[in-house]
């Protein structure tokens, strides 16, 4: 899943729980050993998501590992951390999700030009059956690339 410059950590899950409507890359304010942690792949976001708190979005439940050689300097693994979006796109979200009801979860995390970036999608909830279908479609695509094999 690393490649040699690129850090990439993805949330497998996203594609199974949610639609995806937009997605949007932004910065993310991380203290020096969690920056460490990241570059490592120790870094999970399964359960995370963001919320926007005044003209701020801010990431709750991404659990990030103390770094090993960090002693004093390492931080609580799931502290809340502060994105960085343009004002415009803040309220472009903020409005989504008022109206329409959509979902800000993290979708990955990979290094840029030097520094860490967040991949952040608006989504939107799927219900039961549309899990169930998602769930058939994905085995018929296993069974007709079987099929293809041969």
């Amino acid at each position: 899943m690393a490649t040699k410059n690129n850090v990439v950590i993805s949330n497998r899950q996203i594609n199974f729980n949610y639609d995806i409507i937009e997605k949007y890359e932004c910065g993310i304010e991380l203290k020096g050993t969690e920056v460490k942690s990241i570059k490592e792949s120790m870094c999970n976001l399964k359960e995370s998501f963001a919320i926007i708190k005044g003209n701020e979005i801010i990431v709750k439940n991404m659990h990030i590992s103390k770094y090993k050689m960090g002693n004093i300097n390492n931080v609580d693994p799931v502290r809340d951390r502060k994105l960085l979006l343009h004002r415009y796109e803040i309220l472009k979200l903020k409005n989504n999700i008022k109206q329409n009801g959509y979902t800000l979860v993290p979708n990955k995390i990979y290094i840029k030009n030097g520094l860490v970036k967040l991949e952040l999608a608006l989504c939107k909830g799927k219900k039961l059956y549309d899990k169930r279908e998602t769930l058939k479609k994905k085995d018929a695509n296993k069974q007709i690339n079987a099929f293809k094999k041969y």
